[in-house]
């Protein structure tokens, strides 16, 4: 509820780390799922809940470049997983539910950026939707069962400050017309917040509580593609230089930063109690329902009560069935 979105005043910061969210955090025992967990960002989401002590299941679509990616990292395994392939999910899913294993930590990370034309999955519809919202929504149901015998279990929906300026698009979701790579990747990080909203209404009873994490803007350390620097200048990310801009308390986070309140949603013990709500910088987010520009010093990303309307989030979950069918 809108009225649950107020921060709790934690005792981080904008610039804590994952490792500094999860001092003195013991996840012995605890089984973690993260999708796309061996890219920059989810790899240190990963590493983080292993060194926790979590046995850490990457999911992802290729397994061999995951496995390399992670190696070395004790406690994490690979298996395969196409979001974008209902048929992929039900495997993963099953051999999941099928192994007896308790699901403690769900992270749905993985997530499709600024595709410049338009692309869709098999069955037609808009990849970036696809990925970030239909292939989570279908995953995280087929797990509940786990999820259940994890008794006090989260899920963790990596969004972005971008929901603030997302629309869903109820009557044309895959883009039918009038694709717009920015509105596409808006709609679904849009969709990721009203999913948390309606899984925790549905499911807070039994102790399946729901978070969606805005990690802030990363862009990596460098060197940076050189046609992306100009993009990147104009949003203030990089120098004249070219070199990656750092202002957490701006939004503009190194990966260890970014990490951080995913791994806060996914394992804090200052979050018990509490769910359905919007993460930014290891706290629940204010609201902000004033229309801000972005630009190259302003990123806005506070929560917006558009982004976690109970009515659109039913409406949402509704849709999303009706698509899986």
């Amino acid at each position: 509820m809108l009225s649950d979105q107020v921060p709790l005043h934690t005792p981080f910061t904008a610039a804590s780390t994952a490792s500094d969210v999860l001092d003195g955090v013991d996840l012995s025992g605890r089984e973690a799922i993260v999708t796309g967990g061996h890219g920059r960002l989810g790899r240190e989401v990963t590493r983080a809940l292993a060194v926790a002590g979590a046995s850490v299941t990457v999911a992802a679509r290729d397994p061999e470049r995951a496995s390399a990616a992670v190696d070395g990292l004790e406690g994490v395994r690979v298996e395969r997983l196409d979001l974008t392939d209902p048929a992929s999910v039900d495997a993963f899913a099953t051999r999941w539910l099928d192994s007896g294993r308790p699901l403690h930590m769900l992270v749905n990370n993985a997530a499709v950026l600024f595709n410049p034309t338009l692309q869709r999955d098999a069955r037609g519809h808009e990849l970036a939707f696809s990925t970030s919202h239909l292939g989570h929504f279908q995953l995280t149901r087929a797990l509940l069962p786990a999820l259940r015998a994890g008794r006090g279990a989260r899920v963790v929906t990596v969004t972005s400050g971008a929901a603030r300026f997302g629309e869903i698009r109820w009557d044309d979701l895959d883009f039918t017309t009038g694709y717009d790579p920015g509105a596409a990747y808006g709609q679904s990080k849009r969709a990721n917040v009203l999913f948390t909203v309606e899984l925790d209404r549905r499911h807070a009873n039994e102790a399946i509580r729901a978070f969606a994490v805005h990690p802030g803007v990363i862009i990596g350390p460098g060197p940076h593609r050189p046609e992306r620097l100009a993009s990147y200048r104009a949003q203030g990310l990089v120098d004249d230089d070219g070199e990656t801009v750092v202002d957490p308390a701006g939004g503009k986070k190194t990966i260890e930063q970014g990490a951080a309140t995913i791994v806060f949603g996914a394992a804090s013990p200052l979050l018990d109690g509490v769910g359905g709500v919007y993460l930014k910088d290891n706290d629940v987010a204010v609201v902000d329902d004033v229309q801000r520009p972005l630009t190259a010093d302003s990123l806005p990303s506070d929560a917006s009560s558009a982004m976690l309307d109970p009515d659109d989030a039913a409406r949402l979950w509704t849709l999303s069935e009706e698509l899986l069918d």
